[in-house]
């Protein structure tokens, strides 16, 4: 049963969470808790109530939302009392064997709660912003450290997140802590797809195209992808939104550019158009600012056959080879930006050559499949047999072996 605690589209590691539990569910019996009702096939989703709508650094989904370092004492509880009641009307129900947390945070405190009165065990993932937004605030990190120690498996999306967590809850978790970053339903890019509807909705038919997509926050760098614009060779496309937008835009309009052109949020009613564009794309650009994870938008451009210009920073590298399906640039430096663009975008041989490669890396490293095999050998060396139903479920056994019970066959 995996915990969630954001809608299942318009974020990576909502991303995450839903391929994640997509591809468990063709071998095991699945189950979802999270703030979202729009269900997948053969998994049962059991929504969250939210009394408001909160994330660490802001969610497309959720306009105008609280910030988890902004809450109250009492909107801190709030928010985990709707999650924990939810939680143990899933796993009375449900009766999961192993409960799967996604981000190190509040969601944390609820499975160390069912561990405590139900025995079940439980794993977590981060993905960066969960300690970045427990950085900003310090009351979410005492009980999510006594979650961590009991939990059973940690892992991190990136070297560099997992570095982060170490450092933050103790160097005594290094042992149980695994690095699994997310990955790429490759069956949805094919090695060739059509671009005639974006060619013609921005009439970009016969012009280099530049891309960016994701959240328009300051750790994105966005800006200086902006900034960089003015001597880019081509037309600049950016996919988003986030408190950031506006700024952005105003700098697009003080700088007088003419070719920078943004999109909004893509959501799940954009998919073809958002598809198309990591196809039409020349070039993908990541002008990253803060050690995140490896962000999906680069493997789904990688996935397009897309080479990608990015910043050598947090989990980025683990996909991206310099010179080999891509080019790193410096961190909060337009120029070097525009310049490493423009290298590609003058050399239709070397880009072609690089798309191909990138598209070979997630073949190889990156899929689906691959992630979830890693999971379910964690999931089958911890598994629960407790009885949820019971009101002394850690003392009694059952034949109720859900998650790591059925086979395909």
């Amino acid at each position: 049963m995996y915990l969630h605690t954001f809608p299942l589209y318009g974020s990576g590691s909502g991303t995450y969470a839903r391929e994640l539990a997509r591809e468990v569910s063709k071998f095991e019996d699945v189950a979802i808790v999270c703030p979202d009702n729009r269900g997948l096939p053969n998994i049962k989703l059991y929504e969250v109530n939210l009394p408001f709508n909160v994330a660490f650094t802001g969610h497309p989904e959720w306009k105008d939302c609280k910030l988890y370092h902004e809450l109250s004492s009492l909107e801190i509880y709030q928010i985990y009392k709707a999650f924990l009641e939810t939680a143990i009307r899933a796993v009375r129900d449900f009766k999961p064997n192993i409960i799967h947390v996604q981000h190190m945070h509040i969601l944390t405190w609820v499975a160390r709660y069912i561990k405590a009165i139900y025995g079940i065990n439980f794993i977590i993932t981060s993905h960066g912003t969960c300690l970045l937004s427990t950085m900003h605030d310090h009351r979410y990190w005492h009980l999510t450290s006594d979650a961590v120690r009991v939990a059973a498996r940690i892992t991190a999306v990136s070297q560099d997140t997992r570095d982060w967590l170490i450092e933050m809850y103790g160097k005594v978790h290094s042992k149980k802590t695994r690095i699994i970053p997310g990955g790429i339903r490759i069956e949805q890019y094919p090695p060739y797809k059509p671009v005639n509807f974006v060619n013609k909705k921005f009439d970009i038919e016969d012009k280099k195209v530049v891309f960016f997509s994701g959240k328009l926050t300051k750790p994105k760098g966005v800006k200086y992808l902006v900034r960089a614009a003015k001597w880019i060779k081509g037309e600049v496309f950016i996919a988003g939104d986030g408190e950031q937008r506006i700024h952005l835009q105003n700098l697009a309009n003080e700088l007088k550019l003419k070719n920078v052109h943004f999109l909004g949020y893509m959501g799940k009613e954009q998919t073809r158009e958002l598809d198309e564009m990591y196809y039409r794309a020349n070039v993908f650009v990541a002008p990253s600012v803060w050690d995140e994870p490896l962000g999906l938008v680069i493997l789904e451009s990688m996935a397009a056959s897309t080479p990608v210009v990015v910043t050598r920073k947090g989990g980025i590298p683990l996909a991206v080879k310099d010179g080999i399906n891509g080019l790193f640039v410096r961190p909060r430096n337009a120029k070097d930006i525009a310049d490493k663009v423009n290298r590609l975008l003058e050399n239709d041989a070397k880009r072609r050559e690089m798309g191909k490669n990138a598209r070979r890396i997630v073949e190889e490293k990156f899929s689906w499949k691959i992630i979830a095999q890693k999971f379910m050998r964690i999931y089958h060396a911890f598994p629960s047999n407790i009885d949820p139903a019971s009101s002394h479920g850690a003392k009694n056994g059952t034949k109720h072996l859900h998650l790591s019970g059925r086979r395909k066959r």
